[in-house]
Formats: C-alpha cells, sequence, structure tokens
C-alpha cells in the first residue's frame, strides 16, 4: 500500500508543478508538460516492480505510435480557443476529434505490423 501512495503523490507533485508553473512561465511549463513524464514514471515504477525489460520495451514501442495521432489534441484545441471557441467546448471537441484519429489509426498500425 506504501508502494501507491508513493506513485500517487510523486505523480501529483508533478502535475501540480507544471499547473503552478504555467501560471509564471508559460514555456518552461510547456517544456515541462512536453517531456514524457507519464511515460518515464510508468517505466520506473515497472522496473520498481520487477517487470522485464521486455515488457517494459514493448510498452515504449507501443507508446511511441500512440503519442503521434495524441498530437491532434494540442493542434485542435489551440486552433479552437485561438478562434474564439470556449474552454470546456474547444476541449471536448479537440478530445473528440483525438478519439476519431485514434480509431482511424488503429487499423491502419495493425495494418503495417504494429500491434497495441
Amino acid at each position: 500500500m506504501f508502494h501507491y501512495a508513493i506513485k500517487i503523490v510523486v505523480t501529483a507533485l508533478i502535475v501540480v508543478a507544471v499547473s503552478e508553473l504555467a501560471k509564471r512561465q508559460a514555456g518552461f511549463a510547456a517544456l515541462l508538460a512536453a517531456l514524457p513524464l507519464t511515460s518515464l514514471l510508468a517505466f520506473v515504477w515497472l522496473h520498481a516492480e520487477g517487470v522485464p525489460n521486455q515488457a517494459v520495451a514493448d510498452l515504449a514501442g507501443q507508446i511511441f505510435w500512440l503519442v503521434i495521432p495524441s498530437l491532434v489534441l494540442f493542434l485542435a484545441f489551440a486552433f479552437l480557443l485561438r478562434h474564439g471557441v470556449g474552454f470546456w467546448l474547444g476541449l471536448a471537441v479537440a478530445s473528440g476529434l483525438t478519439v476519431l484519429v485514434y480509431l482511424a489509426s488503429l487499423p491502419l498500425l495493425r495494418k503495417f505490423g504494429v500491434t497495441l
């Protein structure tokens, strides 16, 4: 149980740090947020729990292919906000577009031999 508490606290501290930093230095916050912190934390937690390196490598490879369609979220959300769409609607539309791109990407990735 203590192990899960450590995971939660470390992960939450990073998210809070990014959101607080964004209020003062958006560029540095963006750099910190752009780092694959979730992935890095997952790799570290898996390694600490004794998961075989092959499983961690498989996760890293799968993340790579799924990052590509996720970029739609950032582009669409920024575009919508800059064109006067409200925050929540923009977030919903950008999220919906991202889901559609994921759904379109999965069969394409499978066609090229990428297993997820």
